[in-house]
């Protein structure tokens, strides 16, 4: 599966933005996907993720309340909206593909990542 992701740019701190990422290929349904980030100089960090049905969702702590993955199997698509921004929040955003199913936040689990985009939190 090849992962397109969009939707990143510059916002002001208490602000909004929502990453889009578009799955070409067949079995999209057969995916769990994910968002991580990787801020400069550090590493790729995990920010959420849902299952293949899109019927459970889980969090890092550092996003929980604000932000909010969500999928439709029926468009090949994979959402993450985020609100309440804050400039610690700044970094490149990936979307992630995994097969096994299993809930998992080791970015090296995952099989097919998306180019990135970035989101940048001005204060």
């Amino acid at each position: 599966v090849q992962l397109q992701a969009s939707g990143g740019g510059l916002v002001q701190a208490g602000g909004s933005l929502r990453l889009s990422c578009a799955a070409s290929g067949r079995a999209f349904s057969s995916y769990a996907l994910a968002w991580f980030r990787q801020a400069p100089g550090k590493e790729r960090d995990f920010v959420a993720r849902i299952n293949r049905s899109g019927t459970s969702t889980y969090y890092a702590d550092s996003v929980k309340g604000r932000f909010t993955i969500s999928r439709d199997n029926a468009k090949n698509t994979v959402a993450l909206q985020m609100n309440s921004l804050k400039p610690e929040d700044t970094a490149v955003y990936y979307c992630a593909a995994d097969r096994s199913g299993v809930l998992i936040t080791t970015p090296s689990a995952y099989d097919y990542w998306g180019q990135g985009t970035q989101v940048t939190v001005s204060s």
